[in-house]
């Protein structure tokens, strides 16, 4: 009889991607059985409400730019696991990923969550590439995330907004202590966060920690060129203009700028960085379901802002960067996300509004959705999927309309799904 083969997917599945544990001890252990190979290479870590997939992908790509073997761990992902677990911009094989979630099912000694089994591959997979640096982003949180078992170069905190409270907690001031568990003892922090209480927070944690603190808008300045789409950018060490920024939006002049400081301390703990690469590594960044282009006529953007205060960036982007007739939402949430406040912002921007039902176990129900509209004064059509959302927002759009899907992930990777290389007829 032949021995069935090793599915990681499969297995993967088995373990609940929606099971969330707080904690460092069960990853230390394991990993420490296994040498340690999140100590093999250096780390940046990053951390905040929004923003961290961004920078964490500029990061990156600026260091791939300069030559260096670069690994990137972000969560979650669109299509496939395999995107959150990336080596010189290309994704783990499956091979690969089969092999080594078999090699951590049979060295554990006690149970790890979905996300600690994918933290370990990544680590494991990142020491057998021999890479030279690892950008990871944080999960969930800080102190207590497992990706926090490295010690980074630099910590990144994009920015501190109320999520998670029921992990985090109900306050600005208990989130941004949870954050700033990624700051080490010694160690150097670069925010973005404006919030006097969550600076002044920061600002007493990197005193007690004796780290360094740098500030968006204080050490740290990037302004939008006028008349033109370039940045102009001042950090710690120097100054770049002209900037060709390929992400899209407003909000990514702050990822833009944390990117480069965190790769000029990189320079300053020996990796060669110059400016030419700054440029070619931000130029040259992708990243799906950020404000992403997927159709022309009539535009489609699709985004996966899925709290507040990303519908908020989206939204001032919608405003400053797009000209249309008419704006087409679709719109889908997880339970456990704020979308009250999300349609509160966005809603009343739309001259229609189509929800749809997500195929994720957290979903929420749209027609619980629509009510809340209606109590709002607006009103909207519930279609059965997605792919229905899809057609029905085509078959209302006219060329020079924009039809924006946002609201979460899973939205946009359904979309991505369901209508491969941007296949809307």
């Amino acid at each position: 009889m032949k021995t069935q083969k090793f599915n990681a997917l499969n297995y993967l599945a088995s373990l609940n991607v929606d099971v969330m544990r707080l904690g460092l001890a069960p990853i230390a252990e394991f990993l420490e059985n296994l040498g340690n190979p999140q100590t093999a290479y250096h780390t940046i870590l990053v951390a905040g409400t929004n923003g961290k997939g961004s920078t964490a992908t500029m990061i990156a790509s600026i260091l791939q730019s300069s030559g260096y073997r670069v690994g990137l761990y972000t969560s979650p992902h669109l299509l496939d696991v395999r995107e959150r677990i990336m080596v010189k911009n290309r994704i783990i094989s499956r091979d690969d990923l089969n092999r080594l979630i078999a090699y951590i099912a049979t060295k554990k000694r006690k149970p790890l969550t979905y996300f600690e089994f994918l933290t370990a591959a990544a680590f494991i997979y990142f020491r057998q590439k021999k890479i030279d640096i690892a950008v990871l982003e944080v999960g969930l949180g800080g102190r207590l995330d497992a990706t926090n078992i490295c010690r980074p170069i630099v910590s990144i905190i994009t920015n501190i907004a109320l999520e998670h409270t029921a992990e985090l907690g109900r306050t600005l001031d208990s989130i941004t202590r949870e954050k700033a568990g990624i700051i080490k003892k010694r160690g150097i922090c670069v925010t973005a966060a404006k919030q006097t209480k969550v600076l002044d927070a920061l600002e007493s944690i990197c005193r007690q920690r004796n780290a360094k603190l740098y500030r968006l808008g204080s050490e740290i300045e990037i302004t939008k060129q006028k008349y033109s789409s370039f940045a102009d950018y001042r950090g710690l060490y120097g100054k770049i203009s002209g900037l060709d920024i390929a992400l899209r939006g407003e909000h990514q002049l702050a990822n833009c700028a944390l990117a480069i400081a965190s790769c000029e301390i990189g320079a300053k703990k020996g990796f060669v960085i110059d400016e030419s690469a700054v440029r070619r590594g931000l130029k040259n960044v992708k990243l799906p379901a950020r404000m992403e282009n997927i159709c022309s006529r009539p535009l489609f953007v699709l985004d996966g802002a899925h709290n507040p205060a990303g519908i908020s960036a989206l939204c001032r982007a919608i405003k400053n960067e797009y000209s249309y007739r008419k704006l087409i939402l679709i719109f889908s949430s997880l339970t456990d996300k704020d979308f009250r406040r999300m349609l509160e912002k966005i809603a009343p921007m739309a001259d229609e509004i189509i929800l749809a039902p997500l195929k994720a176990a957290r979903a929420e129900d749209p027609d619980n959705i629509k009510k809340i509209l209606n109590k709002m004064g607006r009103r909207a059509t519930v279609t059965q999927n997605v792919a229905q959302a899809v057609i029905k927002a085509f078959s209302r759009a006219k060329n020079d309309d924009l039809i924006c899907a946002t609201g979460s992930l899973y939205l946009a990777g359904e979309i991505k799904q369901r209508f491969p290389k941007n296949s809307f007829l």
